[in-house]
């Protein structure tokens, strides 16, 4: 019913930017909130970034703040993480992911959302 896809991954420098892009498809019949997790080998997956589905609440990882911003475009049904000052400790898997119906405030964990794509690599060298 829902379909997430990434974008934007890549490898670059520490101190570079890049920008994820997740586009989402299918039916929904209320608000929903996005979000964005990470996994990096032999890690768990965490969480990185989320944003309500009117934009007004953005909430981020401590160890993002100040650095990444996420962002939505609900005509375009896209949600987007601008990353700066990437370091290597960024590297990781990066997920896009998305609940049914807005059914948690600023969620964090991932059993708090429903539908996952299939991630998008980036990787920071030093």
């Amino acid at each position: 019913q829902v379909q997430l896809v990434e974008s934007g991954g890549g490898l670059v420098q520490a101190g570079a930017s890049l920008r994820l892009s997740c586009a989402r498809s299918g039916r929904t019949f209320s608000t929903y909130t996005m979000g964005w997790f990470r996994q990096a080998p032999g890690k768990e997956r965490e969480f990185v970034a989320g944003i309500s589905w009117s934009g007004g609440n953005t909430f981020y990882a401590d160890s993002v703040k100040g650095r990444f911003t996420i962002s939505r475009d609900n005509a375009k049904n896209t949600v987007y993480l601008q990353m700066n000052s990437l370091k290597p400790e960024d590297t990781a898997l990066y997920y896009c992911a998305t609940d049914a119906y807005g059914r948690s405030s600023a969620p964090r964990r991932p059993l708090q959302y429903d539908y996952w794509g299939q991630g998008t690599q980036v990787t920071v060298s030093s």
